[in-house]
Protein backbone atom coordinates (compact mmCIF):
# COMPACT_ATOMS: atom_id res chain seq x y z
CA UNK A 1 0.00 0.00 0.00
CA UNK A 2 1.21 3.48 -0.82
CA UNK A 3 2.61 5.46 2.10
CA UNK A 4 0.29 8.01 3.67
CA UNK A 5 0.63 11.26 5.56
CA UNK A 6 -1.94 12.53 8.05
CA UNK A 7 -0.95 16.19 8.36
CA UNK A 8 -2.16 18.99 6.08
CA UNK A 9 0.74 21.28 5.20
CA UNK A 10 0.16 24.52 3.32
CA UNK A 11 1.20 28.15 3.08
CA UNK A 12 -1.08 30.89 4.36
CA UNK A 13 0.12 34.35 3.34
CA UNK A 14 3.60 32.91 2.82
CA UNK A 15 3.92 31.11 6.17
CA UNK A 16 3.90 27.33 6.62
CA UNK A 17 0.84 26.02 8.47
CA UNK A 18 0.46 22.44 9.76
CA UNK A 19 -3.00 21.05 10.54
CA UNK A 20 -2.93 17.71 12.33
CA UNK A 21 -6.53 16.60 12.83
CA UNK A 22 -7.90 19.59 14.71
CA UNK A 23 -10.08 20.84 11.83
CA UNK A 24 -13.18 19.12 10.44
CA UNK A 25 -12.78 17.72 6.92
CA UNK A 26 -15.65 19.88 5.64
CA UNK A 27 -14.70 23.08 7.41
CA UNK A 28 -14.62 25.82 4.80
CA UNK A 29 -11.41 27.67 4.10
CA UNK A 30 -13.31 30.89 4.86
CA UNK A 31 -14.34 29.76 8.34
CA UNK A 32 -10.84 28.47 9.03
CA UNK A 33 -9.33 31.83 8.07
CA UNK A 34 -11.77 33.83 10.17
CA UNK A 35 -12.23 31.56 13.20
CA UNK A 36 -8.88 29.80 13.56
CA UNK A 37 -6.39 32.29 12.10
CA UNK A 38 -8.27 35.53 12.86
CA UNK A 39 -7.85 36.67 9.25
CA UNK A 40 -11.20 38.41 9.01
CA UNK A 41 -10.71 40.44 5.84
CA UNK A 42 -12.47 37.75 3.77
CA UNK A 43 -16.25 37.94 4.30
CA UNK A 44 -19.18 35.57 4.03
CA UNK A 45 -21.92 36.99 1.87
CA UNK A 46 -23.67 34.00 0.33
CA UNK A 47 -21.75 30.82 1.36
CA UNK A 48 -22.35 29.39 -2.11
CA UNK A 49 -19.64 30.91 -4.29
CA UNK A 50 -21.92 33.47 -5.89
CA UNK A 51 -21.13 36.88 -4.38
CA UNK A 52 -17.31 36.87 -4.20
CA UNK A 53 -16.98 38.56 -0.80
CA UNK A 54 -14.79 35.63 0.31
CA UNK A 55 -12.45 35.65 -2.71
CA UNK A 56 -8.87 34.59 -2.05
CA UNK A 57 -5.99 33.71 -4.37
CA UNK A 58 -4.75 30.14 -4.42
CA UNK A 59 -1.28 29.22 -5.61
CA UNK A 60 -0.02 25.78 -6.61
CA UNK A 61 2.85 24.32 -8.56
CA UNK A 62 2.06 23.29 -12.12
CA UNK A 63 5.03 21.94 -14.06
CA UNK A 64 7.29 23.43 -11.36
CA UNK A 65 5.90 26.92 -11.85
CA UNK A 66 3.59 28.83 -9.56
CA UNK A 67 0.04 29.20 -10.83
CA UNK A 68 -2.05 31.85 -9.03
CA UNK A 69 -5.83 31.94 -9.35
CA UNK A 70 -8.77 33.53 -7.56
CA UNK A 71 -11.20 31.11 -5.88
CA UNK A 72 -14.10 31.29 -3.43
CA UNK A 73 -13.00 30.44 0.11
CA UNK A 74 -16.56 29.76 1.31
CA UNK A 75 -17.00 26.49 -0.61
CA UNK A 76 -13.46 25.08 -0.46
CA UNK A 77 -12.67 22.57 2.28
CA UNK A 78 -9.53 23.02 4.38
CA UNK A 79 -7.89 19.65 3.48
CA UNK A 80 -7.82 20.65 -0.20
CA UNK A 81 -5.19 23.27 0.74
CA UNK A 82 -2.58 20.55 1.29
CA UNK A 83 0.59 21.46 -0.63
CA UNK A 84 -0.82 24.78 -1.83
CA UNK A 85 -0.40 28.47 -1.00
CA UNK A 86 -3.32 30.65 0.00
CA UNK A 87 -3.28 34.46 0.02
CA UNK A 88 -5.84 36.73 1.66
CA UNK A 89 -6.42 40.46 1.49
CA UNK A 90 -4.24 40.94 4.60
CA UNK A 91 -1.24 39.77 2.58
CA UNK A 92 -1.41 42.75 0.21
CA UNK A 93 -0.59 45.26 2.96
CA UNK A 94 2.28 42.99 4.00
CA UNK A 95 3.50 42.84 0.40
CA UNK A 96 3.29 46.60 -0.14
CA UNK A 97 5.25 47.33 3.05
CA UNK A 98 7.92 44.65 2.86
CA UNK A 99 11.06 45.90 4.57
CA UNK A 100 9.30 49.02 5.89
CA UNK A 101 9.27 49.84 9.61
CA UNK A 102 6.05 51.83 9.25
CA UNK A 103 3.51 49.69 7.32
CA UNK A 104 1.37 52.52 6.02
CA UNK A 105 1.39 51.90 2.26
CA UNK A 106 -1.38 50.20 0.37
CA UNK A 107 -0.97 47.85 -2.55
CA UNK A 108 -1.66 49.46 -5.97
CA UNK A 109 -4.91 47.49 -6.26
CA UNK A 110 -6.09 48.86 -2.93
CA UNK A 111 -4.88 52.38 -3.67
CA UNK A 112 -6.71 52.38 -6.99
CA UNK A 113 -9.91 51.32 -5.23
CA UNK A 114 -9.52 54.29 -2.86
CA UNK A 115 -8.61 56.83 -5.53
CA UNK A 116 -11.41 55.80 -7.89
CA UNK A 117 -13.99 55.54 -5.09
CA UNK A 118 -14.46 51.80 -5.68
CA UNK A 119 -15.36 50.96 -2.08
CA UNK A 120 -18.88 51.85 -1.00
CA UNK A 121 -20.12 50.12 2.17
CA UNK A 122 -16.86 48.12 2.08
CA UNK A 123 -18.23 44.66 2.89
CA UNK A 124 -17.50 43.20 -0.54
CA UNK A 125 -14.35 45.26 -1.16
CA UNK A 126 -11.77 42.65 0.01
CA UNK A 127 -13.21 40.17 -2.48
CA UNK A 128 -13.01 42.68 -5.32
CA UNK A 129 -9.45 43.53 -4.31
CA UNK A 130 -8.38 39.87 -4.40
CA UNK A 131 -10.01 39.25 -7.78
CA UNK A 132 -8.23 42.32 -9.11
CA UNK A 133 -4.94 41.19 -7.56
CA UNK A 134 -5.25 38.02 -9.61
CA UNK A 135 -5.49 40.20 -12.74
CA UNK A 136 -2.64 42.39 -11.48
CA UNK A 137 -0.31 39.41 -11.07
CA UNK A 138 -1.17 38.03 -14.50
CA UNK A 139 -0.51 41.32 -16.30
CA UNK A 140 2.49 42.18 -14.16
CA UNK A 141 4.13 38.95 -15.33
CA UNK A 142 3.36 39.82 -18.96
CA UNK A 143 4.11 43.55 -18.58
CA UNK A 144 0.73 44.34 -20.12
CA UNK A 145 -2.28 46.46 -19.21
CA UNK A 146 -5.67 44.78 -18.66
CA UNK A 147 -8.48 46.11 -20.82
CA UNK A 148 -12.06 46.71 -19.74
CA UNK A 149 -13.27 43.31 -20.95
CA UNK A 150 -10.58 41.46 -19.00
CA UNK A 151 -11.34 43.36 -15.80
CA UNK A 152 -15.06 42.81 -16.23
CA UNK A 153 -14.56 39.09 -16.78
CA UNK A 154 -12.36 38.78 -13.68
CA UNK A 155 -15.06 40.49 -11.58
CA UNK A 156 -17.97 38.44 -12.93
CA UNK A 157 -18.12 36.57 -9.62
CA UNK A 158 -18.03 39.66 -7.38
CA UNK A 159 -21.34 41.29 -6.48
CA UNK A 160 -21.60 44.86 -5.16
CA UNK A 161 -24.81 45.41 -3.27
CA UNK A 162 -24.27 49.17 -3.46
CA UNK A 163 -24.46 48.83 -7.27
CA UNK A 164 -21.28 50.81 -7.79
CA UNK A 165 -19.51 48.84 -10.50
CA UNK A 166 -18.31 51.77 -12.61
CA UNK A 167 -15.69 53.04 -10.13
CA UNK A 168 -14.57 49.47 -9.36
CA UNK A 169 -14.02 48.80 -13.04
CA UNK A 170 -12.15 52.09 -13.31
CA UNK A 171 -9.89 51.03 -10.44
CA UNK A 172 -9.14 47.75 -12.22
CA UNK A 173 -8.34 49.48 -15.48
CA UNK A 174 -5.93 51.91 -13.77
CA UNK A 175 -4.26 49.81 -11.06
CA UNK A 176 -1.22 49.03 -13.24
CA UNK A 177 -0.40 52.76 -13.45
CA UNK A 178 0.75 52.97 -9.81
CA UNK A 179 4.32 52.28 -8.64
CA UNK A 180 4.80 48.54 -9.01
CA UNK A 181 4.80 46.14 -6.06
CA UNK A 182 6.64 42.91 -6.81
CA UNK A 183 5.46 39.48 -5.74
CA UNK A 184 8.31 37.05 -5.06
CA UNK A 185 7.17 34.04 -7.06
CA UNK A 186 10.47 32.21 -6.69
CA UNK A 187 10.31 32.36 -2.91
CA UNK A 188 6.78 30.91 -2.86
CA UNK A 189 7.80 28.25 -5.40
CA UNK A 190 10.74 27.29 -3.18
CA UNK A 191 8.49 27.03 -0.13
CA UNK A 192 5.94 24.96 -2.01
CA UNK A 193 8.67 22.61 -3.25
CA UNK A 194 9.61 22.06 0.40
CA UNK A 195 6.02 20.95 1.09
CA UNK A 196 5.84 18.49 -1.81
CA UNK A 197 4.80 14.96 -0.91
CA UNK A 198 4.52 11.72 -2.85
CA UNK A 199 2.24 10.13 -0.28
CA UNK A 200 -1.53 9.99 -0.16
CA UNK A 201 -3.02 12.39 2.32
CA UNK A 202 -5.15 10.40 4.76
CA UNK A 203 -6.45 13.11 7.06
CA UNK A 204 -8.87 12.28 9.86
CA UNK A 205 -11.03 14.38 12.14
CA UNK A 206 -13.12 12.42 14.64
CA UNK A 207 -14.70 9.61 12.60
CA UNK A 208 -14.47 11.32 9.21
CA UNK A 209 -11.70 10.62 6.71
CA UNK A 210 -10.36 12.73 3.85
CA UNK A 211 -8.21 10.93 1.28
CA UNK A 212 -6.18 12.74 -1.38
CA UNK A 213 -4.48 10.11 -3.57
CA UNK A 214 -1.80 11.17 -6.03
CA UNK A 215 -2.12 8.41 -8.65
CA UNK A 216 -5.01 6.88 -10.57
CA UNK A 217 -4.19 3.39 -9.26
CA UNK A 218 -4.32 4.63 -5.68
CA UNK A 219 -7.59 6.46 -6.42
CA UNK A 220 -9.30 3.36 -7.83
CA UNK A 221 -7.99 1.31 -4.90
CA UNK A 222 -9.50 3.77 -2.44
CA UNK A 223 -12.74 3.89 -4.41
CA UNK A 224 -12.97 0.11 -4.25
CA UNK A 225 -12.40 0.14 -0.48
CA UNK A 226 -14.74 3.10 0.15
CA UNK A 227 -17.58 2.84 -2.42
CA UNK A 228 -19.83 5.07 -0.32
CA UNK A 229 -17.29 7.87 0.06
CA UNK A 230 -18.04 11.17 -1.67
CA UNK A 231 -15.80 11.98 -4.64
CA UNK A 232 -14.70 15.61 -4.44
CA UNK A 233 -13.23 17.60 -7.33
CA UNK A 234 -13.70 21.39 -7.38
CA UNK A 235 -16.18 21.53 -4.47
CA UNK A 236 -18.40 23.96 -6.35
CA UNK A 237 -21.39 21.67 -5.78
CA UNK A 238 -20.45 19.64 -2.69
CA UNK A 239 -19.51 22.84 -0.86
CA UNK A 240 -23.18 23.83 -1.17
CA UNK A 241 -24.33 20.46 0.15
CA UNK A 242 -22.56 21.32 3.39
CA UNK A 243 -23.27 25.06 3.58
CA UNK A 244 -26.86 25.16 2.34
CA UNK A 245 -28.32 21.70 2.85
CA UNK A 246 -26.34 20.84 5.99
CA UNK A 247 -25.57 17.43 4.52
CA UNK A 248 -22.82 15.23 5.87
CA UNK A 249 -20.90 13.87 2.86
CA UNK A 250 -19.25 11.23 5.02
CA UNK A 251 -15.74 10.18 4.05
CA UNK A 252 -14.29 12.12 1.11
CA UNK A 253 -11.93 11.07 -1.68
CA UNK A 254 -10.37 14.13 -3.32
CA UNK A 255 -9.45 13.92 -7.01
CA UNK A 256 -7.49 17.17 -7.19
CA UNK A 257 -4.05 15.63 -6.57
CA UNK A 258 -4.29 12.69 -9.00
CA UNK A 259 -1.70 13.55 -11.62
CA UNK A 260 -3.25 11.50 -14.43
CA UNK A 261 -6.55 13.32 -13.93
CA UNK A 262 -4.89 16.75 -14.17
CA UNK A 263 -3.55 16.29 -17.70
CA UNK A 264 -4.77 17.51 -21.10
CA UNK A 265 -3.43 15.58 -24.08
CA UNK A 266 -4.14 15.72 -27.80
CA UNK A 267 -3.66 13.45 -30.79
CA UNK A 268 -4.67 13.83 -34.42
CA UNK A 269 -8.34 13.20 -33.74
CA UNK A 270 -9.10 13.92 -30.09
CA UNK A 271 -8.62 16.22 -27.09
CA UNK A 272 -8.48 14.24 -23.84
CA UNK A 273 -9.37 16.27 -20.74
CA UNK A 274 -8.54 14.70 -17.37
CA UNK A 275 -11.44 14.67 -14.93
CA UNK A 276 -9.62 16.94 -12.45
CA UNK A 277 -8.68 19.64 -15.00
CA UNK A 278 -10.31 22.90 -13.93
CA UNK A 279 -12.94 24.47 -16.15
CA UNK A 280 -10.70 27.44 -16.99
CA UNK A 281 -8.02 25.16 -18.46
CA UNK A 282 -10.44 22.71 -20.06
CA UNK A 283 -12.34 25.50 -21.83
CA UNK A 284 -9.09 27.09 -23.01
CA UNK A 285 -7.93 23.88 -24.68
CA UNK A 286 -11.28 23.14 -26.28
CA UNK A 287 -11.79 26.76 -27.38
CA UNK A 288 -8.50 26.65 -29.29
CA UNK A 289 -10.23 24.14 -31.60
CA UNK A 290 -13.83 25.30 -31.18
CA UNK A 291 -13.89 29.11 -30.87
CA UNK A 292 -17.70 28.84 -30.95
CA UNK A 293 -17.70 28.02 -27.23
CA UNK A 294 -16.15 31.37 -26.28
CA UNK A 295 -19.40 32.99 -25.15
CA UNK A 296 -20.48 29.82 -23.36
CA UNK A 297 -17.11 29.77 -21.56
CA UNK A 298 -17.54 33.38 -20.46
CA UNK A 299 -21.08 32.75 -19.23
CA UNK A 300 -20.31 29.52 -17.39
CA UNK A 301 -20.45 30.67 -13.76
CA UNK A 302 -17.69 33.13 -12.76
CA UNK A 303 -13.91 33.22 -12.97
CA UNK A 304 -13.36 31.92 -9.40
CA UNK A 305 -15.83 29.08 -9.96
CA UNK A 306 -14.20 28.13 -13.27
CA UNK A 307 -10.80 28.23 -11.57
CA UNK A 308 -11.96 25.70 -8.97
CA UNK A 309 -14.64 23.60 -10.67
CA UNK A 310 -13.71 20.83 -13.09
CA UNK A 311 -15.15 19.71 -16.41
CA UNK A 312 -15.11 16.14 -15.10
CA UNK A 313 -17.10 17.17 -12.04
CA UNK A 314 -19.68 19.04 -14.12
CA UNK A 315 -20.14 16.01 -16.37
CA UNK A 316 -20.15 13.44 -13.55
CA UNK A 317 -22.65 15.47 -11.52
CA UNK A 318 -25.27 14.71 -14.16
CA UNK A 319 -27.47 17.72 -13.55
CA UNK A 320 -29.92 18.35 -16.41
CA UNK A 321 -28.96 22.03 -16.30
CA UNK A 322 -25.19 21.55 -16.53
CA UNK A 323 -23.98 23.84 -19.30
CA UNK A 324 -21.11 21.72 -20.61
CA UNK A 325 -23.02 18.54 -21.47
CA UNK A 326 -25.19 19.70 -24.42
CA UNK A 327 -22.29 20.93 -26.51
CA UNK A 328 -20.06 18.01 -25.52
CA UNK A 329 -22.84 15.63 -26.58
CA UNK A 330 -23.35 17.52 -29.85
CA UNK A 331 -19.64 17.18 -30.59
CA UNK A 332 -19.75 13.43 -29.93
CA UNK A 333 -17.72 13.41 -26.71
CA UNK A 334 -17.01 10.16 -24.87
CA UNK A 335 -16.17 9.34 -21.27
CA UNK A 336 -13.42 7.05 -20.05
CA UNK A 337 -14.35 5.32 -16.80
CA UNK A 338 -11.92 3.36 -14.63
CA UNK A 339 -11.85 0.96 -11.72
CA UNK A 340 -9.09 -1.27 -10.34
CA UNK A 341 -9.32 -3.85 -13.10
CA UNK A 342 -10.43 -2.14 -16.29
CA UNK A 343 -11.24 0.96 -18.27
CA UNK A 344 -14.28 1.44 -20.47
CA UNK A 345 -15.57 4.10 -22.80
CA UNK A 346 -19.08 5.19 -23.58
CA UNK A 347 -20.76 8.04 -25.41
CA UNK A 348 -21.54 10.91 -23.07
CA UNK A 349 -25.26 10.84 -23.83
CA UNK A 350 -25.36 7.15 -22.79
CA UNK A 351 -23.89 8.02 -19.39
CA UNK A 352 -27.15 9.65 -18.25
CA UNK A 353 -29.85 7.07 -17.48
CA UNK A 354 -32.46 9.21 -15.70
CA UNK A 355 -32.63 12.25 -13.46
CA UNK A 356 -29.32 12.26 -11.52
CA UNK A 357 -28.80 8.57 -12.38
CA UNK A 358 -25.68 7.57 -14.28
CA UNK A 359 -24.06 4.50 -15.80
CA UNK A 360 -21.30 4.50 -13.19
CA UNK A 361 -20.54 1.52 -10.98
CA UNK A 362 -19.86 2.03 -7.26
CA UNK A 363 -16.16 1.30 -7.75
CA UNK A 364 -15.71 3.42 -10.90
CA UNK A 365 -14.48 6.96 -11.40
CA UNK A 366 -14.64 9.27 -14.39
CA UNK A 367 -11.06 9.36 -15.66
CA UNK A 368 -11.33 11.68 -18.67
CA UNK A 369 -13.53 13.30 -21.29
CA UNK A 370 -12.60 12.69 -24.92
CA UNK A 371 -13.64 15.48 -27.29
CA UNK A 372 -13.33 14.85 -31.06
CA UNK A 373 -11.49 17.51 -33.02
CA UNK A 374 -13.39 19.43 -35.72
CA UNK A 375 -14.15 17.57 -38.93
CA UNK A 376 -14.31 18.91 -42.47
CA UNK A 377 -17.59 20.59 -43.43
CA UNK A 378 -18.74 20.67 -39.79
CA UNK A 379 -20.77 23.59 -38.46
CA UNK A 380 -21.25 23.95 -34.72
CA UNK A 381 -22.84 26.42 -32.31
CA UNK A 382 -23.90 26.46 -28.67
CA UNK A 383 -26.18 28.94 -26.91
CA UNK A 384 -27.50 29.69 -23.44
CA UNK A 385 -30.69 31.36 -22.24
CA UNK A 386 -30.75 32.65 -18.65
CA UNK A 387 -32.22 35.54 -16.69
CA UNK A 388 -28.78 37.05 -16.04
CA UNK A 389 -25.89 37.22 -18.47
CA UNK A 390 -23.21 36.40 -15.88
CA UNK A 391 -23.13 33.64 -13.26
CA UNK A 392 -26.63 32.31 -13.81
CA UNK A 393 -28.06 28.84 -14.29
CA UNK A 394 -29.51 28.12 -17.71
CA UNK A 395 -33.18 27.98 -18.45
CA UNK A 396 -32.16 26.39 -21.76
CA UNK A 397 -28.75 25.36 -23.06
CA UNK A 398 -28.59 24.37 -26.73
CA UNK A 399 -25.97 22.82 -29.00
CA UNK A 400 -26.08 22.02 -32.72
CA UNK A 401 -23.55 20.23 -34.91
CA UNK A 402 -24.17 19.52 -38.60
CA UNK A 403 -22.01 18.15 -41.37
CA UNK A 404 -22.83 19.97 -44.62
CA UNK A 405 -21.93 18.78 -48.11
CA UNK A 406 -22.65 21.99 -49.92
CA UNK A 407 -26.24 22.60 -48.89
CA UNK A 408 -27.06 18.98 -47.96
CA UNK A 409 -27.05 17.90 -44.31
CA UNK A 410 -25.14 14.71 -43.65
CA UNK A 411 -24.80 13.99 -39.96
CA UNK A 412 -26.83 15.98 -37.44
CA UNK A 413 -26.41 16.08 -33.65
CA UNK A 414 -28.70 18.30 -31.58
CA UNK A 415 -28.68 18.38 -27.78
CA UNK A 416 -30.35 20.47 -25.08
CA UNK A 417 -30.05 20.95 -21.35
CA UNK A 418 -32.75 22.31 -19.05
CA UNK A 419 -35.68 20.77 -20.95
CA UNK A 420 -35.61 17.12 -19.84
CA UNK A 421 -34.60 14.98 -16.86
CA UNK A 422 -31.12 14.60 -18.38
CA UNK A 423 -29.03 16.40 -20.99
CA UNK A 424 -30.69 14.87 -24.06
CA UNK A 425 -30.28 14.56 -27.80
CA UNK A 426 -33.20 15.49 -30.04
CA UNK A 427 -33.63 12.21 -31.94
CA UNK A 428 -36.66 13.13 -34.05
CA UNK A 429 -35.20 16.51 -34.93
CA UNK A 430 -31.92 14.93 -36.03
CA UNK A 431 -33.85 12.49 -38.24
CA UNK A 432 -35.79 15.40 -39.72
CA UNK A 433 -32.53 17.17 -40.64
CA UNK A 434 -30.43 14.33 -42.09
CA UNK A 435 -30.29 14.19 -45.86
CA UNK A 436 -32.22 17.44 -46.32
CA UNK A 437 -31.15 20.75 -47.80
CA UNK A 438 -30.26 23.34 -45.15
CA UNK A 439 -33.11 25.70 -46.02
CA UNK A 440 -35.88 27.67 -44.38
CA UNK A 441 -38.30 24.80 -44.97
CA UNK A 442 -35.99 22.29 -43.32
CA UNK A 443 -35.34 24.42 -40.25
CA UNK A 444 -39.08 25.05 -39.83
CA UNK A 445 -39.70 21.30 -39.94
CA UNK A 446 -36.92 20.77 -37.40
CA UNK A 447 -38.40 23.42 -35.10
CA UNK A 448 -41.72 21.55 -35.16
CA UNK A 449 -39.94 18.28 -34.40
CA UNK A 450 -38.25 19.85 -31.37
CA UNK A 451 -41.66 20.35 -29.75
CA UNK A 452 -42.14 16.56 -29.97
CA UNK A 453 -38.63 15.74 -28.72
CA UNK A 454 -39.01 17.72 -25.49
CA UNK A 455 -41.76 18.34 -22.91
CA UNK A 456 -40.10 20.76 -20.47
CA UNK A 457 -41.37 21.64 -17.02
CA UNK A 458 -42.13 25.04 -15.55
CA UNK A 459 -39.99 26.26 -12.66
CA UNK A 460 -38.48 29.43 -11.21
CA UNK A 461 -36.17 29.86 -14.21
CA UNK A 462 -38.74 29.64 -17.00
CA UNK A 463 -42.18 28.35 -17.87
CA UNK A 464 -42.61 25.28 -20.07
CA UNK A 465 -43.99 27.50 -22.83
CA UNK A 466 -41.03 29.86 -22.59
CA UNK A 467 -38.59 26.97 -22.75
CA UNK A 468 -40.09 25.31 -25.80
CA UNK A 469 -40.19 28.63 -27.65
CA UNK A 470 -36.57 29.18 -26.65
CA UNK A 471 -35.62 25.73 -27.93
CA UNK A 472 -37.22 26.42 -31.32
CA UNK A 473 -35.85 29.95 -31.64
CA UNK A 474 -32.32 28.83 -30.85
CA UNK A 475 -32.61 26.32 -33.68
CA UNK A 476 -33.65 29.17 -35.96
CA UNK A 477 -30.76 31.31 -34.74
CA UNK A 478 -28.39 28.46 -35.60
CA UNK A 479 -29.85 28.38 -39.09
CA UNK A 480 -29.45 32.14 -39.57
CA UNK A 481 -25.79 31.92 -38.53
CA UNK A 482 -24.91 28.86 -40.63
CA UNK A 483 -27.07 28.79 -43.78
CA UNK A 484 -24.84 28.56 -46.85
CA UNK A 485 -25.84 31.97 -48.21
CA UNK A 486 -26.44 35.26 -46.44
CA UNK A 487 -25.27 34.06 -43.03
CA UNK A 488 -25.62 36.43 -40.12
CA UNK A 489 -23.00 36.99 -37.47
CA UNK A 490 -24.08 36.21 -33.89
CA UNK A 491 -24.37 39.91 -32.97
CA UNK A 492 -26.70 40.48 -35.93
CA UNK A 493 -29.27 37.95 -34.69
CA UNK A 494 -31.50 39.69 -32.19
CA UNK A 495 -35.09 38.77 -33.11
CA UNK A 496 -36.28 35.20 -33.60
CA UNK A 497 -39.28 34.14 -35.62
Amino acid sequence: MTETTRVIRCLINGEVIDIDGTVAITKSVLNYLREDLQLVGSKEGCAEGDCGACTVVLGELRENKLQMRAVNACIQFVPTLNGKALFTVEYLRQLANEGQSNPSKMHPVQQAMVDFHGSQCGFCTPGFVMSLWGVYLEHQAKDTQPDKAQVRSALSGNLCRCTGYRPILAAGENMMNYPEVQFNRRLIEKKLHSLEQSQTLAYQHNDHHFFAPRTLSRLTELRSRHPNATLLAGSTDIGLWVNKQFRDPGDIIYLGEVEELRQVTEDEHCITIGAAVCLSDAFAHIESHYPQIRQQWERFASTPIRNAGTLGGNVANGSPIGDSMPWLIALGAQLQLSNQTQQRRLALEDFYLDYMKKDLAADEVVESILVPKPRAQQVFRTYKLAKRYDSDISAVCAAFCLTLDGNIIGDARVAFGGVAATPKRAGLTEKTLRGKSWTETTVRDAMSALAEDYSPLSDMRASAENRIEGVKNLMYRFYLETRPEHTLKPDQVSVFS
